[in-house]
């Protein structure tokens, strides 16, 4: 299992005239966490796709559990539960600064090639960097 952690502070453009997030802008938050976890890894976006790879989300599930406000500092932990294969599943557990969890959240991208824009296995730049991170 491989653990990630990020820190985001919600902008006044991000909330709602509630002054909750507005719930669109999770994707976002959720992007930024996937993003650092794999940069985290010595992995960035940019390399796979000039590598010849795409990762699209193919799923993305959340459950509200408790309002984020403007200008609160989100802690976003990503987890990577299983060996990547063809796919790849984050999860998302938000918390606010009083250590509380407002969110929970998934993810599911899958793996294409840039060129054929088919599904391929795990690149392998991806399976080494977190191979280790899943030996029993």
């Amino acid at each position: 299992m491989y653990v990630s952690e990020t820190k985001i502070r919600v902008r006044y453009a991000e909330t709602d005239q509630m002054s909750f997030v507005y719930y669109g802008n999770y994707a976002t938050y959720f992007e930024v966490a996937r993003v650092e976890a794999l940069r985290n890894l010595g992995v960035t976006y940019k390399d796979l796709e000039d590598s010849g790879y795409l990762m699209p989300v193919i799923e993305y599930k959340i459950k509200f559990l408790k309002p984020v406000l403007y200008d609160e500092e989100l802690f976003i932990k990503t987890t990577i539960r299983d060996m990547p294969k063809a796919r790849i599943r984050f999860e998302y557990e938000c918390f606010n600064p009083k250590d509380e969890l407002t969110n929970t959240a998934e993810t599911t991208l899958v793996f294409l090639r840039k060129e054929t824009r088919k599904p391929c296995p795990v690149p392998s730049v991806i399976r080494k960097t977190i191979e280790d991170f899943f030996q029993d």
